[in-house]
């Protein structure tokens, strides 16, 4: 069996090509076994309000896809655009091989592993605030 394999918890929602999901009583595990199927953990996802940063804005950005509410080649333009951005910022090795491989991603329209490369920036980013704001 290939694809993903989702794991949730009680009562815990998933959007998968636009239908919002929602698990039952117990932890249980989904295969999704279509190709290019779009999925997002709702408790994953970044609301509107909290795109306020750059890394959330292009995390929030590449959520859109998935969600259908954008459409790729459009959403390629801003997230690759966004990704050159941080790019200027985030300098050390593991940062840019993350958005190396967010890249890749986006070229080939995977947008779900490219949303998983860029999150882990956000706790970076966090950190490079939270030292500008004291400096």
């Amino acid at each position: 069996m290939s694809g993903l394999v989702l794991k949730l918890g009680p009562g815990e929602r998933v959007l998968v090509n636009g239908a919002v999901i929602e698990n039952g009583d117990r932890r249980s595990r989904i295969a999704i076994l279509t190709p290019n199927a779009n999925i997002l953990r709702l408790r994953d996802a970044i609301r509107p309000t909290e795109a306020n940063t750059p890394v959330r804005r292009v995390c929030y950005i590449s959520q859109l896809v998935l969600s259908g509410d954008v459409a790729e080649p459009e959403a390629r333009k801003q997230v690759l655009s966004g990704i050159e951005q941080l790019s200027r910022v985030f300098c050390d090795h593991d940062s840019r091989s993350h958005l190396n491989a967010a890249t890749a991603a986006v070229m080939e329209d995977d947008f779900y592993k490219a949303l998983k490369l860029l999150r882990v920036l956000i706790p970076r980013e966090d950190r490079l605030f939270a030292t500008q704001g004291t400096a």
